[in-house]
C-alpha cells in the first residue's frame, strides 16, 4: 500500500520513534457504567506518565472531558479542536488546554488527525464511531501511515470487532486489513502496542508501509 510521502497527514515526528502526541476520540457523554469514566482516567495518567500530550475534540462533557482534565491537570500539553457552532460553553462546556477552532467537522476531523502521530478510541457513540471508522480508512487507502488503536472497556467494542471479523467472512475486508489496527482493554497495553505499531511502521521503507 502506497503512503503519501508529504500531505497534510504526515506523522507529527517522523524521525522519532517515541509517541508525542496521541489523538483520543471518545464519548461526550459518560455511559452507564462507572468503568468507562475510570478508564479515561486511566488513559489520561498513562499519557501523563509517558509524557505524551493530548488532542482531542474539544469541550469538557462526558469521557472527553474526564480524559482532557487528567492530562491537563498532570501538567502535559492539550490541544482541543472544535467548530465555531460547538465553541458556546451550554453545548460543549469549557474546554482545559489549547483551543483551536475550526469551521465545521471535516475540518475538526482534519486538523486532530494533523496534529497527532497516533489515534485511540475510547467507548463513546455515533460521533466517536465515525471518527474511529474513518481514521481507519484513511490508513487502509494510505492516506496516512499512524497507528490507530480501540482501548475495549468491558467489551464495549466486542460487537464492532465481530462486525469487522463478518466482513472479511463476506469478503469487503481482506484478512490482512483486519489488523491494521490494535486493541487491548487496559490503557497501558494499549500505548505499548501503539508504539510497537509506530516502532515497525518506523523501520519500514519510507514509501511502502508494511503491516
Amino acid at each position: 500500500m502506497e503512503a503519501r510521502q508529504q500531505g497534510d497527514l504526515t506523522p507529527v515526528n517522523e524521525n522519532q520513534r517515541r509517541l508525542k502526541r496521541i489523538c483520543v476520540f471518545c464519548g461526550s457523554r459518560l455511559g452507564n457504567k462507572a468503568s468507562f469514566g475510570e478508564a479515561a482516567v486511566q488513559l489520561g495518567k498513562a499519557l501523563v506518565e509517558r509524557e505524551i500530550d493530548l488532542v482531542y475534540g474539544g469541550g469538557s462533557a462526558g469521557l472527553m472531558g474526564i480524559v482532557s482534565r487528567t492530562v491537563h491537570n498532570g501538567g502535559r500539553h492539550v490541544l482541543g479542536v472544535i467548530p465555531t457552532a460547538l465553541l458556546p460553553e451550554e453545548v460543549s462546556g469549557e474546554t482545559v488546554g489549547e483551543v483551536k477552532q475550526v469551521a465545521d467537522m471535516h475540518e475538526r476531523k482534519a486538523e486532530m488527525a494533523k496534529n497527532s502521530d497516533a489515534f485511540i478510541a475510547l467507548p463513546g457513540g455515533y460521533g466517536t464511531m465515525e471518527e474511529l471508522l474513518e481514521i481507519i480508512a484513511w490508513l487502509q487507502l494510505g492516506i496516512h501511515d499512524k497507528p490507530v488503536a480501540l482501548l475495549n472497556v468491558d467489551g464495549y467494542y466486542d460487537g464492532l470487532l465481530s462486525l469487522f471479523d463478518k466482513a472479511v467472512e463476506e469478503g469487503f475486508i481482506e484478512d490482512s486489513a483486519r489488523h491494521i489496527f490494535v486493541y487491548a482493554d487496559s490503557p497501558e497495553e494499549l500505548i505499548e502496542k501503539l508504539e510497537s505499531k509506530r516502532n515497525k511502521i518506523n523501520s519500514s521503507s519510507p514509501n511502502k508501509i508494511t503491516w
